[in-house]
C-alpha cells in the first residue's frame, strides 16, 4: 500500500497509522502508552484530530520510535532527540574511541595479562552499578579500555585472545549502556553489533548469550520486529545450561526475560507472562540473595520488570501492584533501582496520578542523577506536566525540569 508509507502521505494520521503497525502496536497499545484510548488513536488516524500540543507529539515519538517529528508531521524538521534526548557532555570522546581505526599493532606496548583485564573490566562495570553519575564515571576509562582491550586482543593467541574477546565484548556492553538515551542511535547499534560479533569470535557460549540480551534492547529501539528478538533470545539460551550452574542459569533467565519483554512491548499478554514465569522460576533457583555482578538478574530484577510489562501491556493498576511489592534498595545497583523507580512512575502516569509520578520521578533523580536526567520518559513527561495546572506539583515539577535540563512552560 504504497499511500501508506510516511514519504507518500503528508497527512499525519496515516503516518501515526503506518509507524504503529511497523512497531506491530494495536490502537489500544499505543493510546495507552501515550495517556490516551485506543478511539483517541483512532479518530487521530482517521483524520477526526490533528496534530497534538508538543508535549503530546514528542511522546507520540518517542513511544512510535521516531527520531524526527518531521517523520510523523510532515512539516518542518525538528529533531525530537533534540528535545527528549540530551547528550552528555563526554558522548563526542566516545564516538571518537568507537570510531577510530588502529590498523598497526603497537608492538613496543606489552599487552595486558588476564587479571588486568579482568580487574579493568569488574572496575568499569562497578562505576557503572556503583555511583550516582555513572555516565560521567564510566566515560573516564570507557576509550582507554576499548583501547587497550582492542590492542591486547591483537598481540595474544589460543585461549588468551578468547578471554581477551570475551572481556572486550563486555566492555562493549558497557558503551552501549553508556549510549542509551544519547542521541547517538547508529552508536548504540554499532556496539551491540561488535560486542556480539566479538562474542563470536571468543566462541564463548556466555559472551554470546549477553550480547544476545542486550541486542534485545538495540532490536526494540530500532523498531525490529518482535519475532526477530524473541528468535534471537531463544537461540542464544540453547548456547547455556540452566542446569549447569549460576552463571548459565542467570543468563537463560536473562534471555527468558529478554522474551517476555518483547511480547509485552506489542501487547502479546499470554506470551508476555509465560516467558516471565520462566525468568521467575530461574530466580527462585538462585535464591532470594542472588544478583549477578554485572548483569544484576536475580529476584529483584525479575520482580521489577513486572512494573514494566504491566505498563507496557496497559495494566496501571497491575504495575502500581507489582511496585508496591518490591524492594529496590536491595538492588546492587543505582542505575536500575533509579530506573525501576522510573517505570513505577509510568505506571502512575497511566492512571493519571501525576502526584505520584513526580515525587516517584525526583526519588529517581536523587538516586541517580544521571539515569533520570536521560531518560526520555522523564525528560517528556517533565515537559508535560509543565503545562499541569495543578497547583500542588508547579513547584516540583519546576525544580526537577532545571536540574534535569528541560524548559517548562
Amino acid at each position: 500500500m504504497p499511500n501508506d508509507t510516511p514519504q507518500a502521505s503528508s497527512d499525519f494520521g496515516k503516518r501515526v497509522r503506518y509507524y504503529r503497525t511497523r512497531n506491530g502496536q494495536t490502537r489500544a497499545v499505543l493510546g495507552g502508552l501515550v495517556g490516551r484510548s485506543a478511539e483517541w488513536v483512532k479518530a487521530i488516524e482517521n483524520g477526526r484530530l490533528g496534530v497534538p500540543r508538543l508535549p503530546l507529539l514528542l511522546r507520540l515519538a518517542e513511544v512510535l520510535r521516531v527520531k524526527d517529528l518531521s517523520d510523523l508531521t510532515g512539516e518542518q524538521r525538528l529533531s525530537a532527540t533534540t528535545v527528549t534526548r540530551h547528550a552528555h557532555i563526554a558522548l563526542p570522546s566516545i564516538r571518537t574511541a568507537l570510531t577510530t581505526y588502529r590498523l598497526t599493532a603497537a608492538d613496543d606496548v606489552e599487552p595486558l595479562t588476564s587479571r588486568q583485564v579482568a580487574d579493568r573490566v569488574r572496575h568499569g562495570w562497578q562505576l557503572w552499578h556503583g555511583n550516582r553519575d555513572h555516565r560521567s564515571k564510566v566515560a573516564e576509562v570507557l576509550p582507554g579500555l576499548l583501547t587497550d582491550l582492542q590492542r591486547t586482543a591483537r598481540q595474544v593467541e589460543g585461549n588468551e585472545r578468547r578471554r581477551v574477546l570475551s572481556a572486550l565484548s563486555q566492555v562493549y556492553h558497557l558503551a552501549q549502556l553508556y549510549l542509551s538515551f544519547q542521541p547517538a542511535q547508529e552508536l548504540v547499534t554499532l556496539t551491540g553489533d561488535r560486542a556480539m560479533a566479538t562474542a563470536q569470535d571468543a566462541d564463548d557460549p556466555h559472551a554470546m548469550a549477553v550480547a544476545a540480551w542486550y541486542m534485545n534492547h538495540v532490536f526494540r529501539d530500532s523498531g525490529e520486529r518482535h519475532e526477530a528478538r524473541v528468535d534471537l533470545a531463544m537461540s542464544a539460551a540453547e548456547l547455556v545450561d540452566p542446569g549447569k550452574g549460576t552463571e548459565d542459569l542467570a543468563r537463560w533467565g536473562l534471555l527468558q526475560l529478554a522474551a517476555a519483554l518483547s511480547y509485552a512491548r506489542v501487547g502479546k499478554a499470554g506470551d508476555a507472562w509465560r516467558y516471565w514465569d520462566r525468568a521467575d522460576q530461574a530466580a527462585k533457583r538462585l535464591g532470594d540473595r542472588y544478583a549477578h555482578p554485572y548483569l544484576i538478574f536475580g529476584r529483584g530484577m525479575v520482580d521489577a520488570y513486572a512494573i514494566t510489562m504491566n505498563a507496557d501491556l496497559m495494566k496501571g493498576g497491575a504495575a502500581i501492584r507489582a511496585a508496591s511489592g518490591i524492594d529496590l534498595a536491595s538492588m546492587p545497583s543505582a542505575t536500575r533501582r533509579s530506573f525501576h523507580m522510573i517505570e513505577s512512575a509510568r505506571a502512575h502516569r497511566l492512571q493519571g496520578e501525576d502526584i505520584a509520578v513526580v515525587h516517584l520521578l525526583s526519588k529517581a533523580y536523587e538516586e541517580s542523577p544521571e539515569t533520570a536526567r536521560y531518560n526520555r520518559f522523564t525528560r517528556s513527561t517533565v515537559i508535560r506536566l509543565g503545562e499541569s495546572k495543578n497547583g500542588m506539583i508547579r513547584d516540583d515539577v519546576r525544580n526537577l525540569a532545571r536540574r534535569i535540563g528541560v524548559q517548562v512552560a
